[in-house]
């Protein structure tokens, strides 16, 4: 094994490698949610169903949650430095692909492609970044790389409404390319692979291993995404998939403890530390994407925004991340226990949630968002740094970048299941919540009947017919129920999340063993 210190950069060249990486890993993030804003517009033009075009997601992110675990191992296979450049490229090529599909299928395929090119470029971004700084800069390192991954779902909405606008669909996966050009040229002539342990021959390859991980991690990430959609278990398809992730995960599981060269190294999460960073990632995902879903979702639904006004409106929350990363990489080097600013960050989010949930009403502005949203940024900087080497920093060299694959699956688990229960709570909230406040409005109800008829003789006095204005009173009336009904559930959703986060505090302060000395994140990923 080569010494942490041969694969440490300095001066321009690490730069140069810091830059690659980051903005590898946004494009990543990124296209997880650009292509939200421009669904009716591929819908349109390539004559599919709502159905059919909200796989260009579910693929993607099949995809994703698929080749994440497997990167450490594909990286110790083909070398580092091919890999992240292969995965490079596969992106890229499915980007331009993507752009020139001519049916929803194609585009579903190549959108399936795309993801398991981008899924790697988290994760070994993240290696690549923390092994070109010194042991003692390594906390300012993940700052960095949690930054690109904090900016992008913010980034994807405003950028593909505004590339939507002013072109058209194609272009969000145009914009990749030169990005995709460019790095792969960089990481081929600037980024270096660590020596490793002696490649498996075919025979030696855990194929079964990469089939029953396919098949697990497949069939979850399907029922979350469509599960709703489907109605949940009244569809056949989504019961036969329930019981392949549960025997996928069941078999998986036996096969990586008794199989002598795993796909996946389960035996790294005997380390509490990283079983607990596990477990903060999976509900760091599920608040990180389930606000990112909710916020934009309230203010076109209810207050009429289209995609870039909500896009924008996310804006002041990551420059608080922003500000916030090299604050917490700074305390964290000076020995600040990961666990107080994990509690803290929790705590934070918890206020901000709270918050949210007392500011929601038909009527709120983007002023009454902008202090909200500033302490969600504080808390998302509190939580992602001190989460990410806390769950690294008791292991020791492969066993970090296993490490880093697990919390970055789940991760993206977290944010998937998140997106899932809220929309299943929402439709199912929203009616009876509806139900609720219909049964409160008699039609009998002189007050009711007096703002009827308040409503319909200010349509009359417009030029409506007096039956044509009756009629449409009590659509008003029936809209007005629908959008508080709405909003009801947009808060409980708050609250729920907020109080998830703050009864994670006190486990927070009881499980997280504190690590010796500083953090230091060397040998990741060999």
């Amino acid at each position: 094994m080569v010494k942490e210190e041969s694969l440490v950069e300095y001066g321009s060249r690490r730069v140069v490698i810091t830059i690659t990486a980051v903005f590898c890993a946004l494009l990543e993030i990124i296209d997880t949610t650009i292509v939200n804003v421009a669904l009716s517009n591929m819908r349109g033009s390539l004559g599919a169903t709502l159905n059919e075009v909200s796989w260009v997601i579910t693929a993607y992110a099949i995809a994703n949650v698929i080749i994440v675990p497997m990167t450490s191992w594909l990286s110790a296979q083909f070398g580092r430095r091919n890999y992240f450049a292969a995965s490079i490229i596969i992106f890229t090529i499915a980007s331009f692909l993507c752009g020139n599909a001519t049916s929803i299928n194609e585009l579903i395929l190549f959108r399936f492609i795309q993801g398991l090119g981008g899924g790697a470029l988290l994760v070994t971004s993240q290696t690549i970044i923390t092994e070109s700084y010194p042991p003692e800069k390594r906390a300012m390192a993940q700052a960095i790389y949690v930054l690109g991954v904090i900016v992008g779902p913010t980034l994807g909405p405003p950028l593909g409404g505004h590339i939507i606008k002013e072109y058209a669909w194609p272009y969000i996966f145009y914009i990749n390319i030169p990005v995709g050009i460019i790095a792969t040229l960089l990481t081929l002539q600037y980024v270096r692979s660590p020596k490793y342990a002696e490649k498996r021959a075919a025979s030696e390859v855990d194929w079964l291993g990469i089939i029953l991980l396919t098949i697990a991690v497949g069939s979850l990430q399907y029922i979350l995404e469509k599960g709703q959609e489907d109605d949940w278990f009244s569809s056949h398809l989504i019961i036969g998939l329930s019981v392949a992730a549960v025997l996928g995960i069941f078999f998986f599981i036996w096969r990586e403890t008794v199989y002598k060269y795993p796909i996946v190294n389960l035996r790294v999460l005997r380390n509490s530390n990283l079983r607990m960073g596990v477990i903060l990632s999976f509900i760091q995902g599920f608040g990180l994407f389930g606000s990112t879903f909710i916020i934009p979702l309230y203010t076109q639904t209810i207050l009429g925004w289209d995609a870039q006004q909500s896009g924008l409106l996310m804006v002041p929350s990551t420059l608080m991340v922003a500000f916030m990363m090299p604050i917490i990489g700074i305390l964290i080097q000076r020995g600040v226990s990961q666990k107080y600013l994990i509690a803290g960050g929790m705590a934070v989010f918890f206020i901000y949630s709270l918050l949210t949930y007392k500011i929601m009403t038909p009527q709120t502005s983007a002023d009454n968002f902008f202090w909200v949203l500033m302490i969600r940024g504080m808390g998302l900087g509190l939580l992602s740094v001190p989460i990410s080497t806390m769950a690294l920093s008791t292991l020791k060299g492969a066993e970090i970048g296993q490490g880093a694959a697990f919390s970055g699956m789940m991760r993206q688990l977290g944010g998937s299941f998140g997106v899932a229960l809220i929309s299943t709570y929402l439709s199912r909230d929203i009616i009876y919540y509806r139900y609720n406040l219909m049964s409160k409005l008699d039609q009998f109800d002189p007050d009711v009947q007096n703002r009827v008829r308040a409503i319909a003789a200010g349509m009359q006095a417009k030029g409506m017919a007096p039956n044509t204005a009756l009629k449409s009173a009590y659509q008003m009336m029936d809209g007005t129920v629908s959008v508080q009904a709405t909003i009801l559930s947009y808060m409980d959703i708050f609250l729920y999340i907020g109080i998830m986060f703050l009864v994670c505090v006190p486990f927070v302060l009881l499980f997280i063993r504190k690590s010796k000395g500083p953090v230091s994140l060397s040998d990741a990923a060999h």
